[in-house]
């Protein structure tokens, strides 16, 4: 399967790369905050959703993906310790919420556990790349309602 590379720049598109990072999973060492130059990184081991269909084998796939955040003016983390290098941390949704008229406004990472990191941006602009080939996932995530 290719490698897929997605620009999110409004909030239609930003819901593709959150159905897309949805059960990715990442540790802190996977988070870099770079505040000159407004970019938020994560690097993640993505759950393979697309090509249910015929051509996907019927085995399930992790693929490595960096996603990259830009025009960030801060960071906040709840329910994570930032300290603990070896917590796995699980990516339920991407939302983003609006302030005001303009297009400045907070994206959400809504995390397993209650946990989450708020996103201050001018804009929406995020850009997700795949980095690697994928790998056979041992389970496929499951969400009881």
């Amino acid at each position: 399967m290719n490698q897929l590379k997605l620009i999110a720049l409004d909030e239609e598109d930003l819901t593709v790369v959150s159905a897309t990072m949805q059960d990715a999973i990442f540790k802190i060492e996977g988070l870099e905050f770079d505040k000159n130059s407004g970019q938020f990184l994560i690097a993640a081991n993505r759950f393979v959703w697309e090509g249910k269909g015929e051509e996907r084998s019927h085995n399930h796939e992790r693929r490595r993906v960096n996603v990259a955040f830009k025009r960030v003016r801060n960071v906040k983390t709840r329910g994570i310790n930032l300290k603990d290098n070896a917590i796995v941390l699980s990516l339920l949704a991407i939302q983003f919420r609006k302030n005001g008229e303009g297009p400045e406004g907070e994206i959400e990472l809504v995390l397993a556990a209650d946990a989450g990191i708020l996103l201050d941006v001018e804009c929406i602009e995020v850009q997700l790349t795949d980095t690697g080939a994928a790998w056979e996932a041992k389970s496929k995530p499951h969400h009881s309602i």
